[in-house]
């Protein structure tokens, strides 16, 4: 580029090195067997004996995974300021959750979550997502088999944000449209993963629409997609519009003083040994 300064490498709280990333793929693959199991094992799978057990098994192996997770993260890099500002982010995401509850969706904290992953990267993406659930069903008593689960989603849906093109030159308005469009998307996927959660928890006798262990996937799958319509599509779109307009109305001013914080704690400034013993700091 010439005629100009280069575009400036914005700072990440957290590198993702190779533990970090198998540890994230393990839990992932986890996560995906534990959410997508019913469509995974055949009618005459043993697993399928324990309908109601499995969500339970599932949510106790996911809440160790994601703990190693987390450790794993840290030890590569999340340090004091990043741990400090990972506690702000999570209490204000778990404040802001409660502010829609029960109202068509209308859930601010999806828009924080976008916009923190999208400038502190996939690493601190995820660890924020997990924690911000974690602390939210804390603070709503919504303490569950259904939490892991929830961890999970969330630390997908952030980490995702910080996985989308052009994090260090990609700004003003096509930055917003692109957060705004994965906020959209993600919205009714985090909803979508989260009934697979639930829908196993239904008794076939007391509906239609629930998960059979004895039908075959392709009659579950119909299943699926008429409980999801059912039950969630009105509050996946509140939430996935609400993400829109708060993106595209408060997402520069977000944006801004994310990124002026990340600056500040200068989380990648190294510390260097000066002569005499001094330690030299950035300011």
């Amino acid at each position: 580029m010439t005629g100009g300064a280069p575009a400036q490498r914005q700072a990440r709280a957290v590198r993702l090195g190779p533990r970090s990333v198998a540890a994230l793929l393990l839990v992932s693959a986890v996560g995906v067997a534990g959410f997508g199991w019913p469509f995974l094992a055949p009618p005459d799978a043993s697993l399928n004996a324990h309908a109601q057990d499995a969500p339970w098994l599932f949510a106790g192996l996911l809440v160790l995974l994601v703990a190693v997770v987390a450790a794993t993260i840290s030890e590569s890099g999340l340090g004091p300021k990043a741990v400090a500002m990972l506690g702000v982010l999570a209490a204000a995401g778990a404040a802001l959750r409660p502010i829609g509850a029960g109202t068509a969706g209308l859930e601010p904290m999806f828009f924080l979550m976008v916009l923190s992953g999208r400038v502190l990267g996939p690493g601190f993406g995820f660890v924020l997502g997990s924690v911000t659930m974690f602390a939210s069903a804390l603070l709503t008593g919504g303490v569950g088999p259904w939490m892991p689960f929830q961890m999970l989603s969330m630390g997908w849906f952030t980490m995702g944000a910080g996985l989308l093109p052009g994090p260090d030159r990609l700004r003003g308005r096509a930055e917003l449209l692109t957060l705004a469009a994965y906020g959209f998307l993600a919205a009714f996927a985090y909803g979508t993963v989260m009934n697979l959660a639930g829908w196993t928890f239904m008794n076939t006798l007391a509906s239609d629409i629930a998960f059979d262990p004895d039908a075959s996937v392709p009659d579950n799958l119909a299943r699926f997609v008429a409980y999801c319509l059912a039950t969630s599509l009105g509050w996946d779109g509140g939430r996935a519009a609400m993400t829109v307009v708060l993106t595209l109305t408060l997402g520069t001013t977000l944006l801004k003083a994310l990124r002026r914080a990340t600056r500040r704690a200068a989380f990648e400034a190294p510390v260097t040994f000066e002569e005499a013993g001094e330690v030299s700091r950035p300011t």
